[in-house]
């Protein structure tokens, strides 16, 4: 079967979801404008595209469909996980990715810009944040669960809510609360129970590892350097006895020569033969490897070390040789028995939802959404996902590697009108009273630019299911 026929098959799984068959028009020309080889990938340049000689008819078409159409961006991203997640190969071990990434935005009415650290500026900037949640095998990830953090300033104010057509049972959540949210979702639905990948914005929460091991889930997720443990073949004394008054005591005693660390000065006090050199994985230029140690330790809470006594976990420590101090550090419940590059390559395969956002921001237009409301921007990133899903699945058919160079279906662009004319001019005027002229600058891709691969999954027969076995 050629691609074309496999991509005729895969958007008629997806508009099964759409609800309606008038919408099934837009799914096919959002998907196909995504996937051409436009430097921007916002409604007006796919429309010219995908159609110049009915740009403007089908600018207003595609603007209705993304902003507009009551259509489940949830459903829309099930959808895609059924037909990639079965080509995924899984019996090496999977994994969940929790993460978030940022897109710059300038003004105060799109939808949950506030002035908050962007991970794609490396600073605090206006901006949105959408936490995402990934499922990751030896072979690539897809995100199947995609979310924006809306913060407290907007969740409180009614009007900007309303305006921006926020859900009335939306509220303010942290990220680690909306990520976790995702993962019991799709457990429900009788997802695997994989281990948990997060970096340290996730991992020094102690609640957000709690509720991880609450729910059955092992987890290898990154924490701070001032995070306390008791070290390695240090018993804690018991709580002091009850009084009889007030709570139970549940925090362990302490003496002058029995007292917690913090994870840095655990490192530290290592011996240099507690460090080996580690291969994890091979890089796209050389094999990627490191200086690391683990050892068995029980978290004591926090930078203070004041909590109760908590089961013993790894502690894996990387420490470049050129380096003077550790540079991350990592928490984890995988088996006591756990080999120490098995442990790294854990740890390290959380680097695919950084690849994940890369690909979808730079191929796929991820960040090019003009429009301010909620609907807009979370069926604008599931659209992005469902052409990047196609292309996963085409290389995993393929069975090519992940790193290798691109062998996607060529897809022509449409030359434009000798008569078009760009937005912003009233000869073309289409709706645009929910879009955001105020964008930041987005990264986009030289044309010379050679992608890397891209990750995969299969049409499952069961309608709300992720199970991959």
């Amino acid at each position: 079967m050629h691609a074309s026929e496999r991509f005729d098959r895969y958007l008629e799984h997806l508009s099964a979801g759409l609800g309606h068959a008038d919408r099934h028009a837009g799914l096919r020309g959002y998907c196909t404008g995504l996937m051409l080889p436009l430097s921007r990938k916002s409604v007006e340049p796919m429309a010219a595209r995908v159609d110049p000689m009915h740009a403007s008819a089908r600018h207003q078409a595609l603007h209705h469909f993304v902003a507009k159409a009551e259509w489940s961006h949830t459903e829309m991203l099930r959808r895609v996980a059924q037909w990639v997640i079965p080509k995924m190969d899984f019996r090496s071990g999977g994994w969940w990715i929790i993460d978030d990434t940022g897109f710059p935005k300038k003004g105060r009415h799109s939808v949950g810009v506030t002035r908050q650290y962007c991970g794609m500026l490396g600073k605090q900037d206006n901006c949105q944040v959408a936490v995402s949640l990934s499922l990751a095998s030896d072979q690539g990830s897809l995100p199947v669960a995609w979310q924006l953090y809306l913060p407290e300033d907007w969740a409180a104010d009614a009007a900007r809510r309303t305006k921006a057509g926020v859900p009335e049972e939306v509220r303010f959540a942290t990220k680690t609360q909306i990520a976790l949210e995702q993962l019991r979702a799709l457990l429900d639905e009788g997802a695997p129970r994989y281990c948990v990948l997060a970096d340290a914005g996730y991992g020094v929460d102690t609640a957000f590892r709690q509720a991880l091991s609450d729910m059955g889930l092992p987890y290898a997720v990154g924490v701070t350097s001032a995070v306390v443990v008791w070290p390695p073949g240090v018993q804690p004394l018991p709580p002091k006895p009850y009084s009889g008054v007030g709570r139970p005591p549940v925090v362990p005693q302490r003496t002058a020569a029995l007292q917690p660390l913090s994870v840095k000065a655990l490192a530290m006090s290592l011996p240099p033969q507690a460090f080996r050199n580690i291969t994890w994985r091979e890089g796209s230029n050389a094999a990627l490897s490191g200086r690391f140690a683990a050892v068995r330790v029980r978290h004591a809470g926090g930078n203070a070390g004041k909590a109760r006594l908590r089961p013993e976990q790894w502690l894996l420590i990387e420490w470049p040789a050129c380096d003077e101090e550790p540079s991350k550090y990592v928490l984890s419940t995988l088996p006591e028995g756990t080999p120490l590059d098995e442990l790294v390559r854990v740890a390290h395969h959380r680097w695919r939802i950084e690849r994940d956002y890369q690909d979808l921001k730079q191929d796929f237009g991820l960040g090019h959404y003009e429009g301010r409301g909620w609907r807009g921007f979370h069926h604008h990133a599931a659209l992005s996902i469902a052409a990047y899903g196609f292309l996963m699945a085409e290389r995993l058919i393929a069975d090519k590697p992940v790193g290798g160079k691109k062998n996607f279906v060529e897809r022509q662009v449409p030359a434009l009108p000798e008569d078009y004319v760009p937005r912003g001019s009233s000869a073309r005027a289409a709706p645009r009273d929910d879009l955001d002229h105020e964008l930041a600058p987005s990264a986009e891709l030289p044309p010379d630019r050679s992608s890397k691969a891209v990750p995969l999954l299969r049409k499952s027969k069961r309608k709300a299911s992720l199970m991959t076995q």
